[in-house]
């Protein structure tokens, strides 16, 4: 795995509590809160973590900007978005060959709130102890990627959701 590199957790928290809704500035193109987009339609984005914990740790939003995973949206838009998620997991299956792959919708009021689902793989081979909640936090450090190894896995992981 790429070596990791502390994250300033203070500042990250500063950011998402009182700055605009991160994924709402990325849809707009806002340029502070630009990500490497992995998948679009004309009602979600899927981009890859900027601050990744695992490799090719991959976020799928709505662009419309909902806050509960189960009360702010019907039915059928719920399964649309499913059919994303599942469909970005399924890439990174391809690309990534985890040895198991972690679906979590996160995020609160005060912090985060745009509906987003995480699609991380974990890598085979990673302790126990290590995998998880252990290998989602930040607390435990990012992984330290260049720009073109981002780009390089965006591509790679785009192709594959475009093969499907």
């Amino acid at each position: 795995m790429t070596d990791r590199r502390p994250m300033d957790l203070r500042a990250y928290e500063e950011r998402m509590r009182s700055g605009p809704c991160f994924v709402c500035a990325f849809v707009a193109g806002d340029p502070d809160f630009r990500h490497e987009t992995v998948y679009e339609d004309d009602d979600h984005i899927a981009f890859l973590d900027r601050w990744p914990t695992l490799p090719g740790k991959v976020l799928v939003a709505p662009k419309r900007h909902i806050e509960h995973v189960v009360r702010d949206v019907d039915e059928t838009a719920f399964l649309r978005l499913m059919r994303v998620v599942r469909r970005v997991a399924l890439a990174v299956e391809e690309v990534l060959a985890p040895e198991r792959t972690y679906l979590l919708s996160l995020g609160s009021q005060q912090g985060n709130s745009h509906l987003h689902w995480h699609i991380a793989g974990l890598p085979e081979g990673v302790p126990y102890g290590q995998q998880q909640y252990h290998a989602l936090m930040t607390e435990n450090g990012v992984l330290s990627m260049t720009p073109l190894q981002t780009a390089d896995m965006a591509a790679r992981l785009g192709q594959a959701i475009r093969r499907m």
